[in-house]
């Protein structure tokens, strides 16, 4: 039996859901049966694109369309009313990161999935990067001994709260949207939980141009293994940059070092058009197969399907036990979310915040 699924959010990032499962379809590993968005012309356009069934009401595509499985693809402080109502209606389900914007909300989703028996994932798709993946495995090796310190940046270009998501910035930030990537792949790869934060944060650029959100946010996490990290995050890098994102990661430990340049893997070009830009073609490639369809790569995609070959596990027999620690839960996703409030608190009152307390 293959997965029914339907996505809940086709904005930018809800196009790349739309790709992978696409794709799918067409290897006959999952069916796409719905889209669901308030955006009535953007419904007709992602239908022309992807021929998938449009609906305006998630509720009204969960009846109508029957998934098995649905794919959460909105702003960070919608996610936990939708999510409830699908797994309270029996969906599997598929939260982009983060999994909630408060503990409490991440606490409600994980009882609710727990009880009905379902999947509860989060789309933290630094995990699916090979490159990531080669430091998660040198350090389970023990080939840097006990890891120290470190630090990791993610920054996006000044285009994305500006001009890609205007009206909902204000209600984010740069943590929210780019901080948990790193603060999951830290405790993923050092495989211990967060235990105490300080942070600082300005806001400047984006506030002069009447997006009132922080420009940029420096934090310092404690692990409990003892490991402490700085990780900013920053989404006012100049139109200019050569990228859409920089970001880039940096382990030491007791035997060793590594670091991984995720921005600049190698590739770049200059054209009159746009200027230098670099490629990141680990994170998502888009090309034809031999016979002419689109075809999608990525660990951008893979992070994606990996919850639809989820669920097929489970509707063809398996049991949730046996995929445990093979996808980002929603333990996963409440301990960062406790790393991210950290970070806003300790913003807001200046003085460090034990993770314990949340």
């Amino acid at each position: 039996m293959v997965p029914r699924i339907g996505v809940i959010g086709g904005g930018i990032f809800g196009e790349m859901h739309l790709r992978a499962f696409t794709q799918l379809q067409r290897d006959g590993k999952a069916e796409l049966v719905g889209l669901a968005d308030l955006n009535e012309e953007l419904l007709a356009k992602r239908k022309k694109d992807y021929g998938v069934e449009g609906f305006t009401d998630y509720m009204d595509m969960i009846e109508k369309a029957e998934p098995h499985a649905v794919t959460v693809v909105t702003p960070d402080f919608l996610h936990r009313k939708i999510t409830l109502d699908c797994l309270k209606a029996g969906r599997h389900v598929l939260v982009e990161k983060p999994l909630d914007v408060t503990v409490e909300g991440c606490r409600e989703m994980i009882e609710a999935a727990k009880e009905k028996g379902l999947i509860l994932q989060v789309d933290f798709h630094k995990r699916y990067d090979p490159y990531h993946q080669e430091l998660e495995k040198l350090v389970a090796e023990g080939k840097l001994g006990e890891i120290e310190y470190g630090y990791a940046h993610m920054e996006d270009r000044i285009e994305v709260p500006r001009d890609w998501f205007p009206a909902w910035a204000p209600k984010s930030s740069p943590g929210w949207f780019l901080g948990v990537h790193m603060y999951d792949l830290i405790r993923w790869v050092i495989k211990s939980n967060g235990a105490e934060v300080t942070a600082s944060g300005v806001k400047k650029k984006l506030k002069g141009i009447g997006v009132d959100t922080y420009d940029s946010i420096q934090a310092k996490i404690l692990f409990e293994s003892g490991a402490s990290f700085t990780v900013d995050s920053s989404w006012i890098m100049p139109d200019g940059f050569e990228a859409i994102v920089n970001q880039g990661i940096r382990m030491v430990g007791t035997e060793g070092m590594m670091e991984v340049d995720s921005q600049n893997r190698g590739a770049e070009s200059c054209f009159s058009s746009t200027g230098m830009q670099t490629h990141n073609l680990g994170f998502f490639k888009e090309g034809k197969t031999k016979a002419g369809e689109p075809f999608f790569a990525g660990y951008g995609i893979e992070s994606i399907q990996d919850f639809a070959f989820n669920v097929a596990h489970l509707l063809n027999g398996g049991a949730l036990d046996d995929l445990k620690g093979t996808f980002a839960d929603g333990t996963d996703g409440l301990e960062v979310t406790k790393i991210a409030v950290g970070v806003h608190t300790s913003l807001e009152t200046g003085a460090p915040v034990k993770l314990s307390d949340l």
